[in-house]
């Protein structure tokens, strides 16, 4: 009995050991395993990185090429025609407040020579750079612009008052070299973007728009000033003139549409000849003007002088 329990608890120490070897090398088997998944997982979580970040840097190339939007007009400024003799042709160049003016009341734009060319969201250099393909080349006699508020708002990147005059002052003078007409427009007022709230943009506004109108009336360029008739107290924009505090509504463009077309009038009369009305001349009837009768002096005749005679000696 006591060699068969003896035999019997040898095999179990034998299954038992044999049983512990086989759990270690699944073990060893399972690590195994778990650590080249673990290597094969990063080495595809690498790739996938590393072809995400190809990929979002091609996209931001491809974007990069046309920072300024140049595609967004080309068709429609190869398709517009020069303008006839005597056309008074207008561009408006400018950011959201200009695109959503001919969205939003198309009654200003339609059956006049007004062409606008604003792009949501763009700030000066931007502007700058589409300057000539968007302006210069459709020939206008006026260009409108009316920019700033986006640079402010940092939407290209930090941007100083003075790089943002420079701007402004480069489209104006590529205008007048091209002999048209140029109108700059005040920054309308805002007291917070809701896109980037905190930037307490107002006193900068006032400030950009001092250097604004100190360099049309230096120019003789035309100021036209939005600013004085729709800030409120607050030196934003008034409630009523907009939903978001930053772009008009219909009630803020009928503001700005007659100081618009007064600007635009004036702008055509620059160096325009001054016709004046002269008065009907009568004519007075020539009266013949007689010699003055000049008047002889009297004739005092002498008495005839009698000579003696001569005396005869004898």
């Amino acid at each position: 009995m006591k060699f068969y329990r003896i035999l019997f608890f040898e095999s179990q120490r034998v299954n038992f050991c044999r049983f512990f070897r086989m759990i270690s090398g699944y073990k060893v088997f399972s690590h195994e395993l778990l650590k080249q998944f673990r290597i094969k997982t990063m080495k595809k979580s690498k790739l996938t990185f590393v072809m995400l970040l190809l990929l979002m840097f091609t996209a931001q190339f491809s974007i990069a090429q046309d920072w300024a939007n140049l595609n967004r007009f080309k068709n429609e400024n190869a398709n517009q025609v020069l303008p006839t003799p005597g056309e008074k042709r207008v561009v408006f160049m400018g950011n959201s407040i200009t695109e959503g003016w001919v969205n939003l009341h198309p009654e200003f734009f339609a059956g006049k020579f007004y062409i606008n060319r604003g792009i949501s969201g763009q700030t000066t250099p931007q502007m700058l750079v589409r300057f000539r393909a968007d302006v210069i080349k459709l020939k206008p006699k006026v260009v409108v612009i009316l920019a700033g508020t986006n640079d402010i708002a940092g939407n290209t990147g930090p941007s100083t008052l003075e790089m943002i005059e420079d701007n402004i002052i480069s489209m104006a003078q590529l205008a007048k070299a091209n002999d048209i007409k140029v109108i700059l427009c005040s920054v309308l007022p805002v007291y917070d973007y809701p896109w980037k709230p905190g930037l307490e943009p107002a006193e900068k506004i006032i400030a950009l728009n001092k250097l604004i109108k100190t360099f049309a009336d230096k120019s003789g360029m035309i100021y036209l000033d939005f600013f004085s008739v729709m800030v409120d107290e607050r030196k934003g924009l008034k409630a009523e003139y907009s939903k978001d505090g930053v772009h008009p509504n219909e009630a803020g463009y009928n503001v700005m549409e007659p100081l618009t077309e007064k600007a635009i009038e004036k702008a055509f009369n620059i160096n325009k000849p001054v016709t004046t009305t002269k008065k009907p001349v009568t004519h007075k009837k020539t009266v013949p003007h007689r010699k003055p009768a000049v008047k002889k002096a009297s004739v005092v005749q002498k008495a005839p002088v009698t000579q003696p005679k001569p005396v005869i000696k004898k």
